[in-house]
């Protein structure tokens, strides 16, 4: 089970970090969540949520993720038009 998860997480990952299924996956993630069809059904308490929270939170970190490293390379080439530094706080 430990390994179907991590298979899932590295094929997301690699899946959102390739330009041309991004928005597709984005759009589909959305859709599930929304979607009263799920894996595990919202009816159910928590276990029905937690899908969806796993899905929700896993999608915002690798699009945090994915501009954070956007905007580091951009710093890193003088690309940047804001007068601020960019700077990251870590949690």
């Amino acid at each position: 089970m430990n390994n179907a998860i991590g298979s899932f997480y590295n094929w997301y990952k690699a899946t959102l970090r390739n330009t041309k299924y991004r928005w597709l996956l984005v759009v589909g993630t959305i859709i599930y969540l929304v979607s009263p069809i799920d894996i595990a059904p919202d009816f159910l308490p928590i276990i029905g949520w937690v899908d969806d929270g796993l899905l929700a939170t896993l999608l915002v970190t690798e699009l945090t993720q994915i501009a954070l490293e956007h905007l580091n390379k951009r710093k890193q080439s003088g690309t940047s038009t804001a007068d601020e530094p960019i700077t990251t706080i870590d949690a």
